[in-house]
């Protein structure tokens, strides 16, 4: 199986650790350009576009039933589609893409037509990954639940009810975490948690998702947490 991956080196770095080259009979070609038009894309069996969200007219470069992953965490395939304007799409289907996010033993996905799950389940058996089918909504589940502890954390330590290391600490001891909000959000990247709360707070209009202003500071001044 070929595949085509379209990323930056973050990503492409994490998709090298989640699926080794060499590995099976998967052959992958990794591309870096930010514009598919420079692109010279093969013919191929399946994409990984961890870009597309951020352009999603990029849509129509894909043949009708060609399998495209794309990086659904901030954006929801039914608005894809519907911005589209096509009348045929290709194959889409949504990853949980963000940093730090996409290499763990399950992929976590959506799906664009419920009649896919046959061509994800094929992909997912030759790469050798489980898979878990998550609704068709802004912000999936893990990115929803993380960035709205991080956003809580953040208020938290806005109100210096406690520091970053306490918070951190607490965290992975009192819930078992793996690693502390601060810790996540330094990873994850400010801007992907920035992002996707304020998707998900346009969506729901819950206030739970309503960004603290540290937050939205640290995103502002392009800094991370000092952990």
């Amino acid at each position: 199986m070929h595949i085509v991956v379209l990323s930056g080196p973050e990503m492409a770095a994490e998709f090298r650790l989640k699926f080794p080259e060499g590995q099976g009979a998967n052959r992958f070609t990794f591309l870096h350009s930010q514009s598919l038009s420079d692109c010279q894309l093969e013919p191929t069996d399946v994409v990984f576009d961890f870009l597309l969200h951020e352009q999603p007219e990029r849509i129509s470069y894909y043949a009708p039933g060609q399998i495209v992953f794309c990086n659904a965490a901030t954006v929801q395939l039914a608005a894809l589609a519907k911005q589209a304007e096509l009348e045929q799409l290709c194959t889409l289907i949504g990853v949980n893409g963000l940093p730090s996010l996409f290499n763990r033993p399950m992929l976590e996905v959506s799906l664009l037509q419920p009649s896919d799950e046959g061509k994800l389940r094929e992909v997912c058996e030759q790469l050798g990954t489980e898979y878990l089918i998550v609704a068709d909504r802004v912000g999936m589940v893990t990115p929803r639940i993380l960035c709205m502890i991080i956003n809580e954390a953040c208020y938290t330590l806005q109100e210096k009810t406690a520091g970053i290391a306490d918070i951190d600490l607490g965290m992975k001891l009192g819930t078992n975490y793996p690693k502390g909000p601060f810790e996540w959000a330094n990873q994850i990247g400010i801007v992907n948690v920035y992002r996707l709360l304020e998707a998900v707070y346009e969506d729901t209009k819950e206030e739970r998702y309503k960004i603290c202003p540290l937050l939205k500071t640290k995103y502002l001044r392009g800094e991370q947490f000092e952990v």
